[in-house]
């Protein structure tokens, strides 16, 4: 037996043994498999340029699509308020999804309830769904808020929210005055960070609807958008602003929620912004989002009110965080303080002292929007050559935005944008006009296996990997760190070429 009682194997180990491969071999008699001959045949074809343009003309089908649904990032974004229940109406197998998905990439339990929606309801409506659930979600788990999205079999069968939530209060599920945040996520158009989008205006709309701004306080507001690395990122944003001396208002902060401690105390619900906070938020300064394609329609509500806005794409690099500073200073009037402009000092030192194994090198990144845009511009800055930049979730104005950053370069003058396509179109791309490095999530694994090229993984998710959402990628100091995260992939490939040759036995780099 390959495992015993005192002998328990990981499955890395465990499907190796003999057993287990002759188990996979016999398998194949019954999938109606194809001789070795011609799998070897198929393997080289889709490595074609012919199969590449019959791949990338696909409209009927997507494979592996670099993005997740819409309740998803309202999921993301409900927990991210103080003692906030996210609530799902749907069904319980969507949520357990949505659950799972950022509990693997925070590597914390994520706290979600669901409305259970069945072939019943699937005919008849949810409301009693609804409001059942609801009842038992205020009664058992004693939120502050409840944060209400849909999936698919809600909204194909037109359930109204707004209807059920009257109705559930009129019949005592929850206090009158009990805040109920709703936000329609279909799962089968957009993606997740639509999702966080129309969740983050909802709150707004919830807590400022009816309500102008009065006495303009010092405060900024700052939208994180859906971002993998929130645990740190939201905490590099208060320290900047601490040094700034400037007041912020994190709309949706997650930091404590996904990055709880192990000290003897359970707790379902950590940190957030506070009701007050969102409340007070219509009289700040300003609002900046991080992340332009994860807050549209949560700006439009906010420059409805009359404040000043700004949209930044994932601020890493130079120049990126350079204009987020002087957005800053902009808004408050504050100058960029002396430790800032050291902290850029150091970056730029990091860059200069790194340039030689670093110019030159060419990446394939996809990702989110925001995050393809960001990674390339920091790219370009340390001469890297982006080859592909590939966004499931981008549309013709991520497009044009990405042409003009590339035009900017010499160095993105090869670059090719693709919107809408998917993992799988990227394996065509990769196939016939390979790049140095893979920069994206841990589903870029399976290109890295396939084609041999080095995955940096930078974006979520991350499931393979553990803790990189607890350091900052944003600013002069989280930037640094994605600079030592790309170079470190660089000098292990370097070191693996020089060690097959034996001839090299250099220590320094």
């Amino acid at each position: 037996m390959p495992q015993t009682v005192d002998n328990i194997k990981d499955h890395a180990s465990l499907f190796n043994e003999p057993e287990y491969q002759a188990l996979f071999e016999r398998k194949k008699e019954f999938e109606c498999g194809s001789s070795p001959a011609e799998i070897a045949k198929q393997a080289a074809y889709i490595n074609t340029w012919e199969y590449r343009e019959k791949n990338l003309a696909r409209e009927a089908l997507t494979v592996n699509p670099a993005k997740a649904c819409q309740p998803l990032g309202a999921l993301f974004a409900s927990v991210g308020f103080e003692k906030t229940l996210a609530f799902n109406h749907g069904s319980q197998g969507c949520t357990a999804y949505f659950r799972s998905h950022l509990a693997r990439h925070f590597k914390e339990p994520c706290a979600a309830v669901s409305t259970s929606m069945t072939e019943d309801a699937a005919v008849f409506g949810g409301m009693n769904n609804l409001i059942d659930g609801l009842q038992n979600a205020y009664t058992v788990y004693k939120p502050k808020m409840i944060a209400i999205s849909t999936t698919c079999i809600a909204e194909v069968i037109g359930d109204d929210l707004t209807a059920f939530i009257q109705n559930a209060r009129a019949k005592g599920s929850v206090p009158a005055d009990f805040p109920i945040v709703k936000a329609n996520t279909p799962s089968f158009v957009g993606s997740h960070i639509n999702g966080y989008d129309v969740l983050i205006k909802g709150v707004l709309i919830n807590f400022w609807e009816g309500k102008s701004r009065s006495e303009v306080t010092e405060k900024i507001n700052i939208i994180p958008g859906f971002d993998g690395f929130a645990v740190g990122n939201n905490r590099e944003l208060k320290r900047i602003f601490g040094e700034f001396g400037v007041d912020l208002t994190i709309i949706s902060d997650v930091s404590d929620q996904f990055d709880t401690p192990t000290d003897g105390e359970y707790r379902m619900f950590d940190g957030g912004t506070t009701i007050a906070e969102v409340e007070g938020a219509i009289n700040a300064k300003g609002t900046i989002a991080m992340q332009k394609y994860c807050s549209d329609k949560t700006l439009e509500v906010v420059g409805a009110t009359g404040q000043p806005t700004a949209a930044f794409h994932y601020p890493m690099g130079l120049k990126a965080t350079d204009d987020l500073l002087m957005k800053i200073s902009e808004l408050t009037g504050k100058s960029i303080p002396k430790s800032l402009e050291k902290e850029r000092g150091r970056l730029v030192d990091a860059m200069a002292d790194s340039s030689n194994w670093l110019h030159g090198k060419s990446y394939a990144i996809f990702g989110d929007p925001d995050f393809v845009y960001g990674m390339t511009q920091f790219l370009l800055e340390t001469g890297g050559e982006p080859v592909h930049l590939l966004a499931t979730n981008g549309g013709k104005e991520w497009e044009a935005e990405m042409k003009a950053l590339l035009a900017t370069s010499p160095y993105g003058a090869k670059a090719q944008v693709w919107p809408g396509k998917d993992l799988w179109a990227l394996r065509s791309l990769l196939a016939t006009e390979p790049s140095d490095f893979l920069i994206g999530s841990s589903y870029g694994k399976y290109l890295e296996r396939d084609l041999g090229i080095p995955l940096i993984r930078l974006t979520f998710p991350i499931f393979d990997r553990h803790h990189h959402h607890r350091f900052p990628t944003w600013g002069y100091q989280g930037s640094l760190r994605v600079l030592v995260t790309v170079l470190d992939k660089i000098l292990d490939v370097l070191d693996m070429q020089t060690a097959k040759t034996g001839i090299s036995f250099d220590l320094v780099r």
